[in-house]
């Protein structure tokens, strides 16, 4: 006979130890199955958690003793031509006052931490192990196969990825759309702390986040993002699958990194250090629209695995999402399991919290956003129009200059002034 718990969690991400977390803390039998070595060691982000959006899920003093890297004082997005780039900075007190808005992580060490925190409420880990399949009482999951052994569960809480697998042998997904994902490669590049602090004009502590788009991703949907960390830098891309496959000529992403580095907008930053490390990762950005069924019997989807993932071209989350959906999820667990009901009806509730949280306000709120990235003129025409109004702004020539709103009218005419500007500024309107 295989072994019996009240909750199996497949994948020791965030979203997957956040459910533990909770559901440990409720006195609930919980074991957390993951197939890397340890949990982290195969869980790649860009490595930014926003903290506001997931505080009222957690104890106050949670966060006490995480292992962030830096807080985040600056923000800064930069919009590339082919020859220029146009950089906006911001920095104000808020960012800058405690609680901290946001920080940069590690996920090697943060979920490291975070697991730990699971393992002292009493959850239980078991590494090393993947799950290859669900197991069936009729149309209702009672457990999974996994590695070494069976297990047995009143319900299985899916974390395990974008791609989730179990969440398709469940019948919750019914196919992948390409078009809703992306691929994201980073590089972990050391630099001493003091370097990276001078650069980015930062003190001991705290540190900038940093966003690129336009000519690096030739026309397809996608940007690269710069985190500072301790003694290090997280550099990496995000390129739209589906624009990968069909871009012609053929390129690959490591080539676009490449393209990345050597920028002269980029190249300073990184300039002497060491990369340490180099990954990959596929990132759900199909907003609300690839979201899968989130319940069944037995079974209830969070995280990446329910496509919780936002990009608004100046921010990119996933990780509040997942953490506040593991501990929504915990939530309706614990309901069921007072009620002696894990049928999809009785957990549905976690649908309902969802919906009164700001993971799926959120989502539908900016439900359009992908329709206004997936554009290529916002990664060509209008980062060289950008670039063209302040080269000519700030150009002195050898002949009298004219009026600088003359000189910025007649640039952004050139550029915005046509039918297809005015169709993107109306979609723009929506968001």
């Amino acid at each position: 006979m295989a072994d019996k718990v009240d909750v199996l969690v497949v994948g020791a991400g965030l979203a997957g130890l956040a459910a533990a977390y909770h559901l440990a803390d409720a006195g609930i039998e919980t074991i957390v199955v993951e197939r890397g070595d340890y949990p982290g060691s195969k869980n790649v982000t860009g490595g930014r958690l926003y903290l506001n959006p997931v505080r009222p899920f957690f104890p106050v003093d949670f966060w006490n003793d995480a292992p962030f890297e830096r807080a985040v004082v600056k923000e800064k997005l930069t919009m590339l031509s082919a020859r220029a780039g146009t950089t906006v900075e911001f920095s104000s007190d808020a960012l800058r006052a405690e609680p901290r808005h946001s920080c940069t992580i590690l996920r090697a060490k943060f979920d490291q931490w975070l697991a730990d925190k699971v393992s002292e409420k009493g959850a239980f880990i078991i590494p090393k192990n993947k799950v290859d399949d669900l197991i069936f009482d009729g149309a209702r999951v009672v457990g999974v196969k996994a590695t070494d052994s069976e297990l047995l569960a009143d319900v299985v809480v899916v974390a395990d990825g974008a791609l989730s697998f179990i969440a398709e042998k469940a019948k919750l997904r019914a196919h992948r759309d390409p078009h809703h994902y992306a691929l994201g490669v980073k590089e972990i590049i050391e630099l001493p702390a003091q370097t990276i602090q001078d650069r980015f004009g930062v003190r001991e502590g705290e540190g900038a986040a940093q966003l690129f788009f336009g000519s690096i991703t030739d026309g397809m949907v996608g940007g690269g993002f710069l985190y500072t960390n301790r003694e290090s830098i997280s550099l990496g891309m995000v390129v739209g699958i589906e624009a990968l496959m069909h871009h012609d000529p053929r390129i690959e992403a490591p080539e676009l990194m490449e393209i990345l580095k050597a920028r002269p907008e980029v190249a300073p930053l990184i300039d002497g250090g060491n990369t340490v490390e180099y990954s990959a990762h596929v990132i759900p950005e199909g907003g609300i629209a690839m979201m899968p069924k989130l319940v069944g019997d037995g079974i209830i989807v969070v995280g990446d695995a329910a496509g919780f993932g936002l990009n608004l071209g100046i921010t990119v989350r996933g990780m509040d999402f997942a953490l506040a959906s593991g501990a929504l999820a915990a939530r309706a667990i614990k309901d069921a399991k007072a009620k002696n009901d894990f049928s999809a009806a009785s957990l549905s509730a976690y649908e309902k919290f969802l919906r009164d949280s700001f993971v799926i306000q959120d989502l539908q709120t900016f439900g359009g956003m992908m329709r206004v990235l997936d554009n290529p003129r916002m990664y060509t025409r209008y980062p060289e129009t950008i670039a063209n109004i302040f080269e000519k702004l700030f150009w002195l020539g050898d002949t009298p200059k004219e009026k600088l709103t003359a000189t910025a009218l007649r640039e952004a005419m050139r550029g915005f002034g046509n039918l297809d500007a005015l169709k993107d500024a109306f979609g723009l309107l929506k968001v």
